[in-house]
């Protein structure tokens, strides 16, 4: 379905991660936040500061894959 819409499925496998990457860390599911709670034994707030900056540098991350998609393709290119 990918090709047929004429995305790169690299592209698209990279953009996808990156999304999973940030469903992670982010509430209400974000599992690694429960995880991580579970082990420090600290509060969810706690955690939730801390991951903060990693949940901003992530969605910026993903809007500048989205807008330029030679940032994540450079490589991949490269290679072949």
């Amino acid at each position: 379905m990918v090709l047929e819409l004429g995305i790169d499925p690299v592209w698209f496998a990279i953009i996808f991660i990156v999304n999973m990457e940030l469903a992670l860390i982010t509430p209400p599911v974000g599992l690694n936040l429960y995880v991580v709670m579970g082990i420090v034994n600290s509060t969810l707030g706690d955690i939730l500061r801390g991951a903060f900056p990693f949940m901003i540098l992530l969605a910026l991350s993903l809007v500048l894959i989205m807008l330029f998609p030679d940032l994540s393709l450079w490589l991949p290119a490269f290679v072949k």
